[in-house]
């Protein structure tokens, strides 16, 4: 008997391996994050999990907003969930934060020292990487620097909860969840209104403010950053100086239309004015989703602004969503180009490979395409204002997890359309297509000989 289920076993080990490695590495991604949302919301229905009755949507809805590190969420966490169920939760960011296979694939390489074929095709699917970054380096630092900066973000979080009065043992549990959180630009948090309370704790602020940035500008950034202080011999790739020029452009764009324009941040004091403008932009271009400010009470033009950075977000390979910085600089490029009548593509005198010129376009063109369908389709069954509904579906797709305050409202069929959006959103809109459209495509990387390399 003993002998018959093992060798059941096995036999099923041989099919499920021959099924992977069947797919194609999109396949594998789809798949994949799918796993991991099935796996929370199983956990998530268990009676021990839930401190109350919840529905099966808003556990699924749950799931999906954890492993996506979007943060939208229709019930409360720290009233809805037990202790077991907000450490699910945790368990499902942090995995979505880092990214399907990252950990798994690290071990393998700290063993064997190698990578499978099989590996590096779903990583260099998932992580898109500048030419000059090597597989087995990037990951080791995703790895050793998630780590470092979650544990420094723990030490500090507990402090400032300290500071607030909060018992050893909540101001630890508080300051874990909310380093993880912040890092994987997750947005999830156990406090019933937030992190509107501390507007005016610079500390708090801070805390969340490093640890989004540092996520959000992406692991391509930080492995290539570490090179350069390791050897000053080392060139930064293109990809990091974009990131890092088109961050700082944004976020200080953003941050003087929200101290100039937006009425209940004027209210506030000098100081308390400037945390507010900051925090709120910062969250917006790195997807974090935290927020100090009520969102629902911002006028318009606001709102809109708000929308157009969470639509761009941050860096690629990093735990911020969006269309990505680097897609816009590219469009950006090729409107330049062809305005100046230049056949080649090029931004700040670099020219910039076809290949990356056609995923960037693609990605646009899908990715706004998107943004559209699912605001026609909300619009079908909500009931809310076009501005608000626009700015959930963006926040869904974009993977920052604002809201305006009608996430917990939504009909039943609005939670599946976000639902759906939010999965899209961590995987990426082109290889979700890729992934239905169910076709290996061809690495044409090659047949290019390029100045400079741009992650899309």
């Amino acid at each position: 008997m003993a002998i018959r289920v093992v060798q059941y076993f096995k036999s099923l080990s041989r099919r499920y391996l021959k099924l992977k490695l069947g797919l194609s590495p999109q396949q594998n991604l789809f798949y994949g994050f799918l796993t991991y949302i099935v796996a929370g919301f199983l956990l998530l229905l268990l009676p021990w999990a839930q401190a109350r009755p919840i529905s099966v949507i808003d556990n699924l809805f749950i799931a999906t907003s954890a492993v996506s590190t979007t943060g939208l969420v229709t019930v409360g966490i720290s009233e809805s969930f037990t202790g077991f169920g907000q450490f699910v939760i945790m368990c499902l960011f942090q995995l979505g934060g880092i990214g399907y296979l990252t950990f798994t694939t690290f071990m393998l390489l700290s063993t064997t020292r190698r990578l499978t074929h099989w590996h590096k095709k779903i990583l260099t699917s998932e992580f898109t990487l500048p030419v000059t970054i090597k597989i087995s380096d990037f990951l080791r630092s995703v790895i050793i620097f998630t780590v470092i900066m979650e544990v420094i973000g723990t030490l500090l979080f507990y402090i400032a909860f300290s500071k607030e009065g909060y018992n050893t043992g909540d101001a630890l549990w508080n300051a874990l969840f909310h380093s993880i959180s912040a890092f994987c630009t997750a947005g999830f948090s156990l406090l019933p209104n937030g992190f509107e309370p501390f507007s005016d704790n610079t500390l708090v602020n801070s805390i969340i403010s490093i640890l989004a940035i540092a996520g959000s500008l992406g692991f391509i950034v930080v492995t290539d950053l570490a090179f350069k202080i390791k050897s000053k011999s080392h060139r930064l790739s293109f990809t990091t100086k974009i990131v890092g020029i088109g961050f700082i452009l944004l976020l200080g764009i953003g941050s003087v239309f929200l101290f100039l324009t937006e009425p209940s941040i004027q209210s506030l004091n000098d100081k308390e004015r400037f945390l507010a403008s900051f925090f709120q932009t910062m969250s917006a271009m790195t997807t974090v989703g935290f927020n100090t400010m009520d969102y629902g009470t911002f006028v318009l033009p606001v709102l809109l602004m708000v929308i157009f950075l969470m639509y761009i977000g941050a860096s690629p390979s990093g735990t911020a969503g969006g269309m990505k910085i680097t897609t816009l600089t590219a469009m950006l490029a090729i409107v330049g180009s062809r305005l100046r009548g230049k056949k080649r593509i090029a931004f700040l005198g670099k020219r910039i490979p076809f290949e990356r010129l056609y995923i960037a376009t693609s990605s646009f063109i899908f990715y706004t395409s998107i943004i559209g369908l699912g605001t026609f389709l909300m619009t079908l069954s909500e009931h809310f204002e076009f501005e608000r509904i626009l700015f959930e579906v963006a926040s869904a797709l974009g993977t920052v997890g604002l809201s305006t305050g009608i996430t917990g409202e939504l009909s039943l069929f609005g939670k599946v359309v976000i639902t759906v959006l939010m999965f899209i959103g961590r995987l990426g809109v082109l290889t979700f297509g890729l992934a239905i459209l169910a076709r290996k495509p061809k690495n044409t990387d090659q047949d290019f000989i390029v100045e400079e390399d741009l992650a899309v």
